[in-house]
């Protein structure tokens, strides 16, 4: 197996590790928990790029729904994954997926920040109507629990994202320079 290869593989499980681990730091304030998941979801699509960020988060959802104890406090199974979460936990691919298309080659903290919004609302446009037709809740509940208070969250794991990115980019792309050559 190629080195690049190995690489890829290994990114894609630290940072699914890490999603595991930003999903414990959990605050529960009702059906949804206030985590660090986001983050690390955001990361993973201005890191990894569309197709390994989305693998990363598939891989994270399919030990999730094996069992693995990997949702917010502790949780796993398919039951876990069918409740009001998730929405938002399938989101997680796609917002990845985004957020590597959009900032993927394009070396600017413009396109880094526009990306992570997206890619966020991604995860609130799939994850609130989730949660109305889970809970049977109106609307205006479903967006009240289950996006404003999170929005300033966010919005700070989305800046942070960028400024995460930015600072280990370089020490990503010496690693290939230096393995290829």
């Amino acid at each position: 197996m190629p080195l690049e290869s190995i690489r890829k593989m290994v990114l894609v499980c630290l940072m699914t590790a890490l999603t595991a681990v930003g999903a414990q730091i959990a605050v529960p304030i009702g059906p949804v928990p206030i985590v660090l998941t986001n983050l690390f979801v955001l990361l993973a699509g201005l890191l990894l790029g569309p197709t390994q960020g989305a693998a990363a988060m598939g891989l994270y959802l399919l030990l999730g729904a094996v069992g693995l104890p990997v949702f917010a406090n502790f949780k796993g199974g398919l039951a876990h994954l069918l409740g009001p979460t998730g929405g938002y936990l399938l989101g997680f691919v796609a917002a990845a997926w985004l957020v590597g298309v959009l900032s993927h080659g394009r070396p600017s903290r413009w396109f880094d920040g526009i990306a992570v919004v997206l890619g966020s609302l991604v995860i609130y446009a799939l994850g609130v109507p989730w949660l109305k037709v889970v809970t049977g809740m109106a609307w205006t509940k479903a967006l009240a629990v289950g996006m404003l208070p999170f929005l300033v969250g966010d919005a700070v794991k989305a800046a942070a994202a960028v400024m995460l990115a930015w600072s280990l980019r370089p020490a990503l792309l010496r690693h290939v320079r230096t393995a290829s050559a």
